[in-house]
């Protein structure tokens, strides 16, 4: 058995504190509360589109699993970068790469999806 929500973000400043709401909604009604500081984060991390577009968060949870999904419809891939030490930016892919059990980035004709996996322990009830 697996479990799914999604939902759609303006291009607001209310939107990234309005997404990390939604996973950590989704993480505790799914009783999954040790992922929901660490992919509160990611979400934090990855939400966000050019101006005038909207992005969409889906959370799938699956046997042993939960993924993030973030979907834009901005051009270009994210990369991620080593960036200096002094540095104020560059570093959200990095750190989502790192908290993650596996990432990946999938191009679409338009947009791109950045999707995280995060192991667990707890079987979808």
């Amino acid at each position: 058995m697996s479990l799914s929500q999604q939902q759609r973000f303006p291009r607001r400043r209310t939107s990234v504190g309005a997404s990390r709401d939604f996973v950590t909604s989704t993480l505790l009604k799914w009783e999954l509360r040790p992922l929901v500081q660490d992919i509160k984060l990611c979400v934090s991390e990855l939400a966000g589109v050019p101006p005038g577009r909207e992005f969409s968060v889906g959370i799938h949870r699956g046997e042993g699993l939960v993924r993030l999904e973030v979907r834009d419809s901005g051009p270009g891939l994210p990369v991620v970068r080593q960036p200096d030490n002094d540095a104020c930016s560059g570093r959200g892919l990095h750190l989502v790469s790192e908290l993650a059990d596996d990432f990946g980035i999938d191009d679409h004709v338009v947009g791109k999806t950045v999707w995280l996996v995060f192991k667990t322990s707890a079987a979808p009830s």
